[in-house]
């Protein structure tokens, strides 16, 4: 009989091993540098899982190097994540179950990135919330934050709030697995966590809760934030409280070994008196805060208010028109099926706040399926917006976005 909730030197059990099995598999995600795939994990899992647990026990798992990939950013350029295996995927699944149980309850109540019952909705809510009785903001960036936390910090934090030593064993070797970089070279890791790896959030906020949030809750209590993992905004009463909080948290940044961007990093002048210019509004999370007019018993007064940001619908936009609508040879409701998932993540995320704000990008994508129909049946601009028309008559719900702005 198989004893899952057997434990060797180290206290790790089968069974932990197997949830954290299942935890991931539910994520998907691609192969690391070994090039195991799911479906040979899934033939083998019993003989695979038993080795893995094998190793994890009794200390002699040593992690495989984090293969890198790179994806677009929304500005321009890329991101390199680093991709673990398969098998070391689930090994910092059940590393990261068992930190999380300790450092969960200690996290800032302005902690909003990556935590059980948490998302960008309540931060991005949270930041207009402090607006209206703040007129400043400082909006944050740090400099290459996960590809530059210090691994001596990192440690040091990890250690203060957990003392289970397999923990810390682990841990300090996924910090230093190094990574395959895309032209096959070996990079060892000096400092960083890779995006990509399932404990790296985790570990980011640990590092950010002592650098950051507990910081401000013990020196400056009186100045609320939030922080969604690297993106943070700070709010003031002032032009000089904003200037002096800008350099205070500069200084603990520099101390932490970290460097917030010079570029990126801005103080924002929601509403306020102020000597220099400032930027009216700031980007959170995929969303614009920014003051509205609102006419009040007569009086225009400005308040706060959350858009949908210009870069996340060009963002948007352009990954319509990667799509190449109007090259595909189907049908539409074969269209219909394959990029429907793709709208309603848009619509969930961009439509918790403002539903006018998307009405362009909707009416340009209905744009893009007229071009379809025009290159696909061969009809001119009045016939094609007419089919268009009869589909949505015949079936209103066809797309997911045309129960929003029809065609």
């Amino acid at each position: 009989m198989i004893d899952y909730f057997e434990t060797k030197s180290q206290p790790i059990t089968r069974f932990m091993v197997l949830q954290a099995y299942g935890r991931v598999k539910a994520n998907k995600g691609g192969s690391g540098i070994d090039g195991m795939s799911w479906a040979y994990l899934e033939q083998h899992q019993s003989a695979e899982l038993y080795k893995l647990w094998n190793r994890l026990t009794s200390g002699s798992y040593y992690p495989q190097a984090v293969k890198q990939v790179a994806i677009p950013k929304k500005g321009g350029g890329e991101r390199l994540l680093g991709i673990p295996t398969l098998l070391d995927r689930i090994a910092q699944e059940v590393v990261r179950t068992q930190l999380e149980r300790i450092v969960e309850p200690l996290f800032h109540n302005s902690s909003f990135g990556y935590r059980p019952n948490r998302n960008c909705h309540g931060a991005v809510a949270q930041a207009r919330e402090n607006t209206f009785n703040h007129n400043f903001a400082i909006d944050m960036d740090i400099k290459g934050f996960f590809d530059n936390i210090d691994h001596e910090l990192m440690m040091k934090a990890v250690g203060h709030y957990c003392s289970d030593t397999w923990v810390l064993l682990y841990v300090e070797r996924w910090l230093k697995a190094g990574v395959i970089q895309k032209d096959g070279n070996f990079t060892p890791s000096e400092t960083g966590t890779p995006q990509g790896g399932v404990i790296s959030p985790l570990l980011a906020n640990i590092f950010l809760h002592v650098a950051f949030d507990r910081w401000m809750e013990l020196n400056h209590p009186d100045k609320p934030f939030e922080r969604y993992a690297d993106d943070i905004v700070v709010h003031c009463r002032t032009e000089k409280q904003s200037c002096y909080m800008l350099d205070k948290i500069s200084q603990r940044m520099t101390a932490c070994r970290l460097t917030l961007h010079p570029e990126k990093t801005k103080i924002i002048n929601l509403r306020g008196t102020a000597v220099k210019d400032y930027p009216k509004g700031f980007d959170f999370l995929g969303f614009t805060i920014r003051p509205e007019a609102f006419n009040h018993a007569g009086k225009i007064k400005a308040i706060p208010g959350i858009y949908v940001s210009r870069k996340s619908r060009t963002s948007i936009g352009q990954k319509f028109g990667e799509l190449n609508l109007h090259k595909w040879r189907t049908t539409l409701e074969h269209i219909a099926r394959e990029i429907n998932p793709i709208l309603n993540g848009i619509i969930n995320y961009y439509y918790k706040f403002r539903k006018s704000d998307m009405k362009l990008v909707w009416i340009q994508l209905n744009g893009k399926l007229l071009k379809w129909i025009k290159w696909e049946k061969g009809l001119g601009s009045t016939a094609a917006g007419k089919y268009l028309h009869t589909k949505y008559r015949e079936n209103p719900n066809l797309f997911a976005h045309w129960a929003l702005v029809h065609p």
